[in-house]
């Protein structure tokens, strides 16, 4: 899945590009720039990918969802309805903009359970999160679908399925703004980065303001005498990292995901020979990134012994049931509300209230679902892997 695994000529022909203008600033500087604006062109090509109206490129995923919910007008005591399994990011974005972070159950999407995110809604509800986990797709069109009839703006975080579709359509464009990470291990990287995109002309002008110190970007002005309809702070990328955007992306179709794709077969089709190993229900094959190969057994005690099998032949499973960074269960911060804000903020109030807190088990068949998945990763370039990978599988299978 990682990006950097295709990292070469083309990268480094855009970066020194960059430094040959000295010009690291994605604004100003348009004399020695020579007109070049590489987080600009960056937006641009990714929005045409997408078939989204606008883009706008900032300095990490975390930050794309901390803008684009700062553009919806999320405040404190609002609630934000998001997935029990999912990168922390997810859920610290909706903390740090002083809102209410409300968790549903997944399905074997391994995504947001859209009759469980029915239930979890209240008045106080202004937003929902849903995550297209590990590469594929939720059942975006049931989510948007309740979103709808409640009046509630849909956030996108398709941080891990970049250049994932459904039946043809990107992810990342059926709700009210989309949002991604170009991290170190996504599927394309710029190191650090992401981007936001959305069909809403409003709502990109509000989240490109907020994430420029609330600059009102009036091209009439010279930058410094801009005005300023609100605060913001700052969350621009840098041209470097557009830079290598460019060029990502540009490998994205033609490498990245015909060869994630053509991986996970392999490896899946390996799996399909043993009877009681099932698969992650992924509403569109087709428009599956393939960057991991998530599968379940029946029970946690038959997972546990697979996995250990599978390490011991050397190509031991990612185990989401154990994950300190992505299972609700094991977000020890979240659950014991820790801060390093005075006051416990924004667990408690100053005069020591509890804002919002959080209990262990509250996600039964969140953990009942990832207790049995394994879950293995998929690169782009993995001819020496691949055969560890089959042999393990093998070995494995004599222990059910």
């Amino acid at each position: 899945m990682p990006g950097f695994e295709i990292i070469g000529e083309e990268e480094k022909k855009e970066l020194l590009d960059v430094l040959s203008r000295k010009v690291l600033f994605r604004y100003e500087f348009d004399k020695e720039r020579k007109g070049v604006y590489k987080v600009g062109e960056f937006e641009k090509v990714f929005a045409q990918y997408c078939g989204a109206n606008h883009a706008l490129a900032v300095s990490s995923g975390t930050a794309a969802l901390r803008v684009a919910l700062a553009g919806l007008g999320i405040a404190p005591g609002d609630e934000v309805i998001t997935q029990g399994f999912t990168f922390v990011a997810t859920w610290e974005s909706i903390l740090d903009a002083g809102a209410i972070p409300v968790f549903t159950e997944i399905d074997e999407t391994l995504c947001m359970d859209p009759e469980d995110l029915e239930k979890k809604i209240t008045p106080r509800t202004r937003a929902i999160i849903p995550v297209h986990m590990c590469g594929s797709q939720a059942r975006i069109k049931e989510i948007t679908k309740v979103a709808e009839k409640h009046g509630v703006p849909v956030v996108e975080d398709t941080a891990q399925s970049c250049g994932g579709r459904l039946n043809g359509k990107s992810l990342g464009t059926f709700g009210k703004i989309g949002t991604f990470s170009f991290d170190s291990v996504k599927t394309i990287t710029t190191g650090e980065g992401g981007m936001i995109i959305t069909d809403d002309r409003e709502l990109y002008v509000k989240c490109s303001e907020y994430h420029d110190h609330g600059h009102d970007h009036n091209p009439n002005v010279g930058r410094g005498l801009e005005k300023r309809n609100f605060i913001g702070l700052n969350y621009r990328m840098m041209e470097l990292q557009g830079a290598l955007g460019l060029a990502q992306l540009s490998k994205l179709d033609n490498v990245i995901l015909p060869n994630q794709k053509q991986n996970k077969a392999q490896i899946k089709d390996r799996l399909s020979r043993i009877e009681q190993v099932t698969f992650r229900n992924i509403p569109d094959e087709e428009g599956d990134t393939a960057t991991f190969l998530i599968f379940f057994l029946p029970s946690e005690e038959k997972a546990r012994a697979f996995n250990q099998a599978m390490t011991e032949a050397g190509a031991g499973c990612v185990y989401w049931y154990e994950n300190t960074w992505h299972y609700y269960d094991r977000w020890e911060h979240l659950l014991e509300g820790k801060s390093v804000l005075r006051y416990s903020y924004p667990f408690k109030t100053e005069e020591g209230n509890v804002r919002c807190s959080y209990s262990k088990g509250a996600l039964p068949r969140t953990a009942a679902i990832l207790s049995r998945a394994l879950c293995i990763p998929i690169n782009i370039y993995m001819e020496e892997q691949l055969p560890k990978i089959l042999n393990a599988v093998e070995k494995a299978a004599r222990v059910l």
